[in-house]
Parts: C-alpha cells; sequence; structure tokens
C-alpha cells in the first residue's frame, strides 16, 4: 500500500491553480558574478606594450586668443541689445565666416574625432593616427551649375561622384603634396586590401592638375546589397619629389585587382618622405546608375549580397489540408522556376516591348471588384495584385 505525502500548499491551493514556486539561481550571484563592462574589456584587453596609439602627423597648433578677440567677446556677451535680437530669432550670423574660423581653430579636433568614431584611423594605420592640421574643400560638380561638398561622412551618390572631384587647399610656395583617394571597404577578392579610387603625387602647391596622376580616378563602385562604403581623402606633404613610378597605372585602369591597395605598408615604405596632413571622407551607397557602369564599363556582372537563407522545411503533402489556403499551399510544393515564369507570362501580356508597362492608378482599391460572385481565395489575390504585393515584385530586382 502506497501512502502519498501531501504538502501544506495543496491543502490551502485550489485544485487547478497555477502555482509558481522559487526557483533556484543560476550561475554565481549578483555580489560576485562579473559586470557586463568587465566581460568586455576582458574581451578586448590588449598589451599595452604592444598596441599602443603613434601619432604619425604633425602636432597641433595651441590655440591662444589675443586680448582684442577677448575684448570683443566680453563687449559683444554684454550687448543687450544683441541680446534681444538673438533671443527674437533676428540675429543674421554669416556661415561661411564661421566656418573658416572654425578651420582655423577647432577643425582638426573635430574631424579626428569623426574619424576614430568612423574608424578611419584603425582600417587604414592599424595604431597609429593623426591631426588633420590642413582643412581639405572637396567638391562634386553636377548638372545645372550645382555642386556636393565633401565634409566628414555625409552620405554623396555614386551618380553624383560619377566625376573627378575639384580640391582645394592652402599651400605654402614650393611645397609638394600627395592626393590619395582610398575605400577600405567592398574589395570584392581580398578582405585585407582596400581599393585606390585616385592617386596624385607630386603636386607643386595647391595646383592638383599639375601633379602626376598614377592611378586615374574611379567613381565609388558599392557592391549591391553591403550598405554604406567609406571613401577616404588623405593629403600628404612631401619633404621632396618623390619616384612613385611603380604605383603607376595604365589610364584607365578598369581592372579592380589592379586597384589593390594598402594604405599602412605604402606609408611604412616612404614615412621618412612624407606626412599625412589633411583629410576628409564621405559614404556611399547602392543606386541604380551602378548597373550599367558595372555591365558597360567594366564589364563584370553586378556584385550582389543577399542572405542565404535555409530552405524552408517542409511536412509530407496532405490530402484534405483544413483551414489552409490552397493555392498557397499547393505553391509551395511547386517548383518555383515554374511559377515565376507564370508570373512574367503575365505580365509580359501587359506590358509593351517599346512604350513599357502602363501607368499605376493613384488610388488602385477605388475601382470596384467584380460583381460576379468570386471565392474568397481570387478576392484576395486580386486585392494583392492591385496593390504591387506578392511574388510578382521579385521580378523587378536586378
Amino acid at each position: 500500500m502506497s501512502v502519498k505525502l501531501l504538502r501544506f500548499t495543496d491543502l490551502l491551493i485550489p485544485r487547478g491553480q497555477h502555482v509558481r514556486y522559487g526557483h533556484r539561481l543560476r550561475g554565481r550571484p549578483p555580489t560576485l558574478a562579473r559586470s557586463l563592462k568587465q566581460r568586455l574589456d576582458e574581451l578586448n584587453w590588449k598589451d599595452p606594450t604592444l598596441h599602443f596609439r603613434v601619432n604619425i602627423g604633425y602636432a597641433l597648433k595651441r590655440r591662444s586668443v589675443d586680448r582684442a578677440t577677448l575684448k570683443e567677446y566680453v563687449k559683444h556677451r554684454n550687448d543687450p541689445e544683441l541680446e534681444k535680437v538673438s533671443r527674437t530669432r533676428q540675429l543674421t550670423v554669416d556661415l561661411q565666416k564661421v566656418r573658416e574660423d572654425w578651420q582655423q581653430t577647432d577643425s582638426p579636433v573635430h574631424t579626428q574625432r569623426i574619424a576614430e568614431y568612423y574608424g578611419i584611423y584603425n582600417d587604414l594605420y592599424g595604431d597609429a593616427y593623426f591631426a588633420p592640421v590642413v582643412p581639405l574643400e572637396i567638391k562634386y560638380s553636377l548638372k545645372d551649375e550645382k555642386m556636393v561638398k565633401v565634409y566628414n561622412g555625409n552620405v554623396i551618390k555614386s551618380d553624383e561622384a560619377s566625376g573627378k572631384p575639384d580640391v582645394h587647399y592652402n599651400a605654402e610656395d614650393g611645397s609638394v603634396w600627395t592626393l590619395l583617394m582610398t575605400t577600405p571597404d567592398g574589395n570584392l577578392t581580398s578582405a585585407d586590401n582596400e581599393y585606390c579610387h585616385w592617386f596624385v603625387a607630386n603636386i607643386p602647391g595647391n595646383r592638383l592638375q599639375e601633379g602626376e596622376e598614377l592611378v586615374d580616378y574611379l567613381r565609388p563602385i558599392v557592391p549591391y546589397g553591403i550598405g554604406y562604403c567609406r571613401y577616404i581623402f588623405v593629403l600628404y606633404k612631401q619633404e621632396r619629389h618623390i619616384d612613385l613610378s611603380e604605383y603607376k597605372r595604365t589610364s584607365p585602369c578598369l581592372t579592380l585587382q589592379e586597384r589593390n591597395w594598402k594604405t599602412l605598408d605604402f606609408y611604412r615604405k616612404y614615412q621618412d618622405q612624407l606626412t599625412p596632413a589633411g583629410l576628409a571622407f564621405f559614404q556611399s551607397d547602392w543606386d541604380s546608375s551602378l548597373k550599367d557602369f558595372y555591365h558597360n564599363t567594366l564589364k563584370v556582372r553586378v556584385p550582389m549580397f543577399r542572405y542565404d537563407f535555409p530552405a524552408p522545411f517542409l511536412n509530407k503533402q496532405e490530402w484534405f489540408p483544413l483551414k489552409k489556403p490552397f493555392n498557397i499551399y499547393l505553391d509551395k510544393y511547386r517548383d518555383p522556376k515554374q511559377i515565376m515564369k507564370e508570373f512574367l507570362l503575365r505580365k509580359l501580356k501587359k506590358v509593351h516591348p517599346f512604350n513599357g508597362p502602363e501607368p499605376k492608378p493613384k488610388f488602385p482599391l477605388a475601382y470596384s471588384m467584380p460583381r460576379e460572385r468570386i471565392p474568397s481565395w481570387l478576392a484576395f489575390e486580386m486585392f494583392k495584385k492591385r496593390k504591387g504585393q506578392g511574388r510578382v515584385n521579385d521580378l523587378d530586382e536586378y
């Protein structure tokens, strides 16, 4: 005869009521366990004797304020009329003058912080960095006498940056410079290399057109599906004229493997003869103009990156699937190529070979449905067709 022992809670809790008993603490208690910060510090720890930051650029000049500027600042600060105009949003400020003052004062520090945030120094120079003491003014000319400027990480489309930019910087007479445009993102053959998009060496002063163009300009070529890529301009000041003919490429250089580049190796080789002094960069992503550029200029297929999803698991087909739309259920067991063929033939019936597709109505759901009785699944298919939803949109991809 077996005897069942009852707990005290069994006598007080009604039958069928859910009861949550105490749980056991997994792992070490919070007072002894490591915090998230401690774990991240342990994972990201580097030996300070081997990994330390090295300044390879010019030293920053100390910012000094003369007495005249200080008196003018105190005068404006204590001016009640100026404060009233500023409070009522009627004060006008010359932004060009503000930018010029910023370039002469805080521009190197701010640009360096932004470059560190975007990982520019880490991807180009490893543990080295430099302060961009020489401001770079880079402009891309557009149609209708418009232009777009390169700042520090702004987005510029590849179509807007298809031609050579206008580069300007302040340089002393008799100085020699080198300008490089490179990207550490999107190399199609080697993850450790960059792409050199532009290389002009031995530039006398700021006369870029008189420099030696070793690698001709190549527009941003962001592959499809990888997001934004960084395109970086680095300005080096040379100690003297340097023979860099080893980097000379035939113009136009349309073979991407010939543009493989590594900034760190280049700097290590010529670090005694040039010093980085200027920096500017922008970001770019895929646009439709790159499809024609890849096909007709580079003579290659468009590189596309997508998620490789595993094939969905399908149960054994049932004879009478309950509460499942038969058209969607049966399509799961059909050949996807056959389904896409049906959608393509349906689309070609209405698309004129020369005039293109018919214009879409502005309000596709405003038109009445057929008056005859139709099944619910067919009405839902017509609804998706009018809104442009469903697998038929896959035909518009590149």
